[in-house]
């Protein structure tokens, strides 16, 4: 009889018992390649990741800015420089804003990192490797917006190769800025008081030059009508109608004494002033005093304050020695299979 051999057959009894016989080769690689995952660990360089969120500051953190600010828009609602159409934003939100825009700006970590001792003490003295290293911390400051739709707030994230260092930098870089928000808030305060002030300054002027205006045409119309009644000889009172109601050209009719009363009154008094007048000088006499800026105030607050973490971000140690120990143990596999004895096919005689 001719026995036939199936060569595609796969025997499913005959892979166990090779994988058992080879079991020497799977747990070895496996555990070789583990402990050279878990040597790679030690080698590589480790990264810590800590968390902060924030949100807009309370109206008692700004401080005297937030009176300040909001002196200053109070003034724009009156002088109806704002947009009613659109609701202005507060105080907090602006403040707010200009943090977050210091807090994803890239000068501002580069900056941050150029004055910390972290950075001095890693810096090679290598103008292009110096550059590099830079490069890399400040990619390792993480801003992520706030997201309505999925419901997220503002985090930043930050990386360094220790847990303390990590959340010490973190604060620190917040701080600084939240620093450097609070000094670009307050130099456009002093620009925005300044404007104001010169803008009304010159409402000011403004009026005054039109209150002497009429001012000096009251005064030429009863003098003017005084000379003709003093060249006419009129002294007393021949106008009919109310003073009042007599045109210009029939004041003199008023006589010398009526209008020499008229005109040492209004010379005593001056030029007429409306409210609005009195308004802006007391307005712009605060306006000149200047803002008193304050450098302290706080422009977040925390939702999350950052902590040292717990767990590395990298290198995951146990995931590596895992991945990489199932890695070895395939190897291992195709070596007892490679290495298993192979049936003899029969010869025919």
């Amino acid at each position: 009889m001719t026995s036939v051999v199936v060569e595609n057959e796969l025997d499913i009894r005959g892979l166990c018992c090779a994988l058992w016989r080879g079991k020497r080769w799977i747990m070895g690689l496996a555990l070789l390649f583990a402990l050279l995952a878990w040597l790679a660990s030690m080698l590589m360089k480790q990264v810590w990741s800590t968390t902060a969120i924030t949100d807009r500051p309370t109206v008692n953190m700004l401080g005297d800015y937030f009176v300040q600010q909001q002196f200053i828009n109070n003034l724009d609602a009156r002088n109806n420089t704002l947009n009613l159409n659109t609701p202005a934003p507060t105080v907090m939100d602006e403040v707010y804003q200009e943090f977050t825009m210091q807090l994803a700006s890239w000068d501002t970590r580069r900056e941050f990192w150029l004055q910390t001792d972290y950075y001095k003490s890693r810096k090679s003295g290598n103008t292009r490797n110096d550059a590099a290293l830079l490069d890399e911390m400040i990619t390792n400051i993480q801003f992520t917006p706030a997201d309505p739709t999925h419901n997220t707030l503002d985090n930043i994230k930050l990386n360094a190769e220790s847990a303390s260092d990590a959340n010490n930098l973190l604060r620190q870089y917040i701080a600084y800025a939240s620093e450097r928000a609070a000094r670009h808030l307050d130099e456009e305060l002093q620009g925005a008081w300044q404007a104001r002030s010169e803008q009304l300054k010159a409402q000011v002027k403004r009026q005054e030059d039109v209150a002497q205006a009429v001012f000096e045409r009251q005064r030429q119309r009863i003098g003017q009508a005084l000379k003709i009644a003093s060249e006419q000889g009129i002294k007393e009172n021949r106008a009919v109608a109310n003073s009042g109601n007599l045109p210009d050209s029939d004041r003199f009719l008023l006589g010398q004494q009526m209008l020499q009363a008229q005109l040492d009154t209004l010379q005593a008094s001056g030029p007429a002033y409306d409210l609005s007048y009195d308004q802006n000088r007391v307005m712009l006499a605060t306006l000149q005093a200047g803002p008193q800026l304050d450098k302290q105030f706080q422009t977040y607050r925390y939702l999350r304050t950052p902590e040292e973490p717990v767990t590395r971000s990298s290198p995951r140690r146990a995931f590596m020695m895992i991945m990489w120990g199932v890695i070895g143990a395939l190897v291992g596999a195709g070596v007892a299979l490679v290495r298993r004895p192979r049936p003899m096919l029969p010869t025919s005689h």
